[in-house]
């Protein structure tokens, strides 16, 4: 799935107290494989927008993949939070429903979610994000979870300066 359909999906689910932490929470996966890929690639000159060869990743670039994409070792990060400092951690459980939403919206074919990595590299060879059977209902269910985040917090808005 896209960074910015993943962003929104977090604030929109967990950015009730913490909005800006949901949808970093909710980007960061890609951003720290893609993000500082697509990072390099600017820095020296030869970026191109788009979806890049799998020839031209470099390795370190798929190892953060599957690092930030594991489902084991995000659950790990929230419960520790939760436990040392319980306030971000509900927030932050925008990093696993991430994964939840690329596990059947990778292929086999371009990084597919390895979401048991380190312990065990199974994954699911789901459909395309980008088909529009998926694209469609993931930006209307992004314009209902956004949409309804965004009118709760003008009621909240409203009751406040009443």
């Amino acid at each position: 799935m896209d960074v910015f359909s993943h962003t929104l999906w977090g604030y929109g689910l967990f950015g009730q107290k913490r909005p800006w932490l949901a949808m970093a929470m909710g980007a960061m996966p890609d951003m720290i494989s893609f993000g500082a890929f697509a990072l390099l690639r600017l820095v020296n000159g030869d970026y191109v927008p788009g979806k890049p060869d799998l020839e031209i990743i470099p390795a370190w670039c798929i190892v953060l993949y599957d690092l930030s994409h594991s489902l084991l070792i995000s659950l790990l990060v929230v419960a520790l939070v939760h436990r040392l400092w319980p306030g971000p951690a509900f927030a932050m459980l925008a990093w696993p429903f991430h994964i939840m939403l690329d596990i059947p919206f990778h292929t086999r074919h371009y990084f597919p979610t390895k979401f048991l990595y380190p312990l065990n590299d199974i994954f699911y060879d789901g459909i395309a994000w980008s088909r529009p059977l998926v694209w469609l209902p993931n930006i209307a269910g992004v314009l209902l979870v956004v949409g309804h985040r965004l009118w709760r917090r003008r009621q909240a808005a409203n009751r406040a300066a009443a």
